[in-house]
């Protein structure tokens, strides 16, 4: 491979490791704020024990997401520098509003709620994971907006050999983001349902001493799952129109091909099953009862991951060979003076660190779902504490 070949292998390998954690933080998030909603209204035990429990599973895979994210604004700035000087007046501004606002505000509400268990007024703390979810949002969009940029550089100018912006409203309206937003919110819904539903019929199947929790659990899962199909599959095929516009044969080369079938025959499958099968057995609470599936709906839980990989590498490879669509070529953005054997080393370090935290991710992910709601730290009560009293009283 030369070094052109190696760059692109690089960033489509990190990329793609970022964005599982990212698509997980996605649809865990409001999941878990619905479930303390239910509990603020209703005041029953299990919503609280329930948003705990998946609460915690959101801290862990935000926490270890976030050095994945750092990892990703390295490279940025070591092998693709090309791009900072062309089109970093443009490119920049909603990374850089992402980093600012989203995801500080994002990580200061987590923290807020985090630590406010038994401290906080109930409808205060609640308030926290609704704005650790709509931070959680923003933070995408904005990412959304840099990348749709990529494929259509909407609202800009060529001046003195850079793009520059020439209306930011454009920017934000781009074809290119419309659809394609919606449709990555829908795909999170999706991934963090699948992980629910894997985890209930985990301990369904094993018959442990929490059945009702992950019976509320399960069928929690299989509803946003079934919305989040919806979103995702009704958003993804919106696109097409602006793509067929923006992006005349995208999808014609055999790599965006082979993604594309993947994701759109997978995603209808896991629809159809959802759709037809899963949500049905919820009445009677069949599905909980039907042991015999259980094994199923755990095999199942990587496959939205899957299906939004080559989500992704279809909008990133049918791209190619632009960087900035029409405007800039990926061998053109590369950072001056890098050799094989450069991009060689950077290339294992971030592969090794991404996949190494996903690997620590998802066992520690395994750990807590296999302890079960009885072992949650978060939000517990320190032993032999009398019970705190809120730091604040609305």
């Amino acid at each position: 491979m030369n070094v052109l070949d190696l760059a692109r292998s690089q960033f489509a390998v990190t990329g793609s490791l970022h964005f599982l954690f990212v698509v997980l933080t996605l649809g865990l998030a409001p999941l878990v704020a619905i479930m303390q909603t239910r509990y603020v209204l209703t005041g029953k035990p299990v919503f609280e024990r329930m948003t705990r429990f998946w609460g915690q599973i959101y801290v862990i895979n935000y926490a270890v997401g976030v050095f994945t994210g750092l990892v990703m604004e390295f490279q940025f700035g070591l092998t693709w520098s090309g791009l900072s000087h062309y089109a970093g007046d443009v490119f920049g501004a909603p990374l850089a509003i992402e980093t600012l606002v989203a995801f500080f505000l994002e990580s200061t509400f987590l923290g807020l709620w985090i630590f406010g268990w038994n401290r906080l007024p109930k409808k205060l703390h609640l308030a926290c994971i609704w704005l650790v979810t709509l931070t959680a949002y923003a933070s995408a969009f904005w990412i959304m907006v840099a990348n749709s940029f990529l494929q259509n550089p909407a609202g800009t100018v060529l001046k003195d050999g850079r793009l520059a912006l020439t209306d930011f409203g454009a920017l934000l309206s781009n074809p290119s983001l419309v659809a394609a937003f919606p449709h990555v919110i829908g795909a999170g819904l999706v991934t963090g349902s699948l992980v629910i539903i894997g985890a209930s019929a985990y301990h369904l199947f094993r018959r442990t001493t929490e059945q009702e929790f992950f019976r509320r659990s399960l069928r929690t899962g299989v509803v946003w799952a079934n919305i989040g199909i919806v979103i995702a599959v009704g958003a993804g095929y919106a696109q097409f129109g602006a793509i067929g516009d923006l992006q005349p044969g995208k999808f014609n080369g055999t790599a965006p091909g082979v993604a594309l079938g993947f994701m759109i025959g997978f995603a209808n499958i896991l629809h159809l099953i959802v759709f037809l099968v899963l949500l049905p057995l919820l009445i009677r609470d069949v599905l909980a009862r039907s042991r015999w599936i259980h094994p199923i709906l755990m095999i199942m839980t990587p496959l939205p991951f899957l299906i939004a990989i080559s989500g992704w590498l279809a909008r990133e490879i049918g791209r190619q060979p632009w960087l900035v669509y029409g405007r800039l070529r990926v061998q053109d953005a590369m950072s001056p003076g890098l050799t094989t054997g450069m991009v060689t080393l950077s290339f294992a370090a971030f592969a090794g660190v991404l996949g190494m935290l996903a690997i620590v991710d998802y066992l520690l992910i395994a750990r807590a779902v296999r302890r079960g709601p009885g072992q949650v730290a978060l939000g517990a009560a320190e032993e032999g504490a009398p019970s705190p009293a809120p730091a604040l009283a609305l």
